[in-house]
């Protein structure tokens, strides 16, 4: 406000544009993480808040920077995610995973099965994956996480998810209701039913913040200090160590 107003009583007009305010349903961070041995090292923190039509894109670019730097292993976060277009949900999995893998199956009902399969995909990376959820995350997120956890690419950490996983047809009625008839149920690559039932993860975590961090270094930005304050990313952390004493041991 001018602080002449009080004492000018003309109004003076003044022309805004307008804009559109793009918002990103992905953010990411690196993690440093000193590994049982004493080795610090990067994990790649890649948090989805939706299934945007962008959101394969941008966890293309995010996965592509975060390899640029030396990142050795990766938390994907799906908590609170409910979901959005499926297309976007089946383009991330196959950022993950190579070959001609099944990302879900469609159950009609007749009872008549049919995969959707990947055609020919190549990761962009290979390093070790955990997959965060919780009841929040829901439809697509639930056929991402079953597609990377079905397929021997990730392992679940977190809590049950919602379990939501139909497809319906709405038609709209001549009082302005509405009728929603279930016409495909989705089912994860190991046919297991997602819809009112979800996904139990491989590990359980607590939705507790932690007092104290373990260790001082990661001190230095404010979004490392809340997820290292997160348990379940503490939780997460120890699998990729397991995951990556494996591959060395193999």
């Amino acid at each position: 406000m001018r602080k002449d107003l009080a004492s000018d009583s003309s109004v003076k007009e003044v022309k805004l544009p307008r804009e559109y305010i793009k918002l990103s349903p992905r953010s990411s961070t690196i993690i440093p993480h000193r590994t049982g041995d004493g080795h610090l090292t990067k994990i790649g923190y890649v948090k989805l808040s939706a299934f945007s039509q962008t959101a394969a894109a941008d966890m293309k670019n995010a996965l592509h920077e975060m390899e640029r730097l030396n990142v050795r292993a990766y938390i994907l976060d799906l908590r609170n995610n409910p979901g959005g277009l499926l297309k976007a949900g089946l383009d991330i999995a196959q950022i993950w995973l190579d070959g001609d893998e099944t990302l879900v199956n469609t159950i009609v009902r007749d009872g008549n099965t049919s995969p959707i399969n990947m055609v020919n995909g190549h990761a962009i990376t290979h390093d070790p994956l955990v997959v965060l959820v919780n009841e929040g995350s829901a439809s697509a997120s639930e056929i991402l996480a079953g597609a990377l956890r079905n397929n021997g690419r990730a392992i679940l950490v977190g809590h049950k998810t919602f379990g939501k996983g139909k497809i319906q047809s709405v038609t709209e009625l001549h009082d302005g209701s509405a009728l929603f008839v279930t016409v495909t149920r989705y089912l994860s690559p190991a046919l297991h039913d997602i819809d009112q039932v979800g996904i139990t993860p491989d590990v359980q975590c607590t939705t507790e913040m932690l007092n104290s961090p373990k260790d001082s270094f990661l001190r230095d930005k404010s979004s490392v200090v809340t997820l290292e304050a997160d348990s379940c990313i503490m939780v997460a952390e120890h699998e990729l160590d397991i995951q990556q004493f494996k591959g060395t041991a193999s």
